[in-house]
């Protein structure tokens, strides 16, 4: 069984300013505002949702086939999906723009100046669900997931699973404010799973007009997601707490979301219950969390089941 994971591959330029932005900046002239850092430290790191999620899923075992589109500057990400042995026949090309990237720059106060520039994610609806399916053929069962994206790419890959009739999560992510209430009513209601932050919970549903209980009826889960306090899980008619496993170090949040996903996702692929799937998701958040970047952590398969069993008493 395998996973079509559509949304973005991108890079994250991260940089560090050794100062605060708040002595650089003259209140009083923020008007003619020019200013300029020095970042003696600058990292790159390979992102994007698709990337991270389909990373954290073949750490455990998964089958990810990435759909995503990137630019002429993508060599060296190309090149790492193979060393990972992850399948990019579908990730597509475009000589013409660059690849999506985050340019972040960080101060001593933990402050973000962030510029994201989607480049060739703004083409993502030039894949087709379609296409991805000819590549696995029908022996088995699919799942799909469409995470933060460019936005016309988003609405026709969920309207081209449900076309196929194959079960997909929403993770509309940073993407959900590019879509009126009434639009994402409808991308629930094609969902079969919808996957949530809590602060995107609560914009869902100012958006929709709808209550998390409601949301939750109109699919066959819901999943909120609540950092250090966990998450919840609405299926089945029931509401499943989730807790959070106490990580080794806290160091960088940055792609938890994507590694929560990366175990519902291998939960669907098994037919795990939703507990076992939540703990599972729950783990893999905090293993990255005590990581830098969001694909830096690299344990075994057989490290993360001995650590699922340590924090929750079984196995599956």
């Amino acid at each position: 069984m395998a996973s079509i994971i559509c949304g973005s591959i991108a890079y994250d330029t991260i940089m560090t300013f050794e100062g605060r932005f708040q002595d650089q900046i003259l209140p009083d002239q923020i008007h003619i505002l020019n200013v300029a850092f020095l970042v003696p430290s600058m990292r790159r790191e390979f992102g994007g949702c698709a990337g991270n999620i389909g990373y954290n899923l073949k750490l455990l075992g998964g089958e990810p086939l990435v759909m995503a589109t990137v630019g002429a500057d993508a060599e060296p990400y190309l090149q790492r999906l193979d060393d990972l042995g992850m399948n990019r026949s579908h990730v597509k090309k475009l000589d013409e723009t660059f690849t999506a990237q985050a340019m972040i720059t960080t101060d001593m106060a933990n402050n973000q100046i962030t510029a994201f520039h989607p480049g060739a994610m703004n083409h993502s609806h030039l894949n087709r669900v379609t296409d991805c399916l000819s590549t696995l053929g029908s022996a088995s069962p699919h799942f799909g997931i469409v995470a933060p994206d460019g936005r016309l790419g988003m609405w026709e890959h969920c309207h081209q699973f449900v076309e196929a009739g194959v079960p997909f999560m929403f993770d509309p992510g940073q993407g959900l404010p590019m879509f009126n209430g009434q639009e994402l009513l409808e991308l629930v209601k094609l969902a079969s799973y919808v996957a949530v932050n809590d602060y995107e919970g609560e914009m869902l549903c100012q958006r929709t007009g709808l209550s998390l209980d409601q949301i939750a009826k109109e699919v066959k889960a819901l999943i909120v997601t609540k950092g250090a306090q966990g998450a919840q899980i609405y299926a089945d008619g029931k509401s499943i707490a989730i807790p959070a496993v106490r990580p080794e170090k806290v160091i960088d949040p940055t792609g938890c979301g994507d590694a929560f996903r990366g175990g519902l996702l291998y939960g669907l692929e098994n037919t795990l219950d939703w507990e076992t799937t939540g703990r599972l998701a729950s783990l893999m958040g905090s293993i990255k969390i005590a990581h830098q970047g969001p694909q830096n952590h690299q344990p075994p398969r057989s490290e993360i089941m001995a650590r699922f069993k340590d924090a929750f008493g079984y196995s599956f």
